[in-house]
């Protein structure tokens, strides 16, 4: 009886699904014969990058932690940078907002927070209009923490102190 309850259920179910589809008749406004629209026209922007990563090698905790990924637009029309994103918060990226101009050059700085011990190996995102589609710049090194200062320097005896005579 189970079995043929599921049956039943089932049967009552898949008829439901059916016609529950949308029927499009060719005069229902929905354009079904016209083509895909055209794709957007490629940019005529082209970013070249001076490298794609920094490498601070060993820097201590503190230090500046500042770098500068330099570019220039070798396309034929305005390089608009629409975003900068870090690839965690302690990567900071900082872009131009007005467009560069062919033949122009223009800096992307990075500040990476060097209160933090240890290997850095952060990306930065850029979004542009350029031809070439995003691009991810690297930031690397290690960085060494600060020799621990202590707390009760030893001092010697001080001068003039009185000294116990052994005798």
């Amino acid at each position: 009886m189970k079995k043929f309850i599921l049956t039943i259920g089932l049967v009552a179910g898949l008829t439901a699904f059916t016609f529950a589809q949308d029927g499009h008749a060719a005069g229902d406004g929905h354009n079904h014969d016209q083509a895909a629209p055209a794709a957007a026209p490629t940019s005529l922007a082209d970013i070249k990058m001076d490298k794609m990563t920094h490498d601070y090698g060993n820097i201590k905790q503190g230090e500046n932690g500042e770098c500068e990924f330099k570019f220039t637009n070798n396309g034929k029309e305005p390089l608009v940078i629409t975003n900068c994103q870090g690839s965690c918060g302690c990567t900071v990226p900082q872009c131009p907002k007005e467009p560069i101009l062919p033949g122009k050059a223009g800096v992307i700085k990075v500040k990476y927070d060097t209160n933090r011990v240890g290997g850095i190996y952060k990306t930065v995102t850029v979004n542009s209009n350029a031809k070439s589609g995003n691009i991810v710049l690297t930031i690397k090194g290690n960085v060494e923490a600060k020799p621990v200062e202590e707390a009760f320097p030893a001092n010697p005896t001080p001068s003039g102190a009185p000294v116990e005579k052994k005798g």
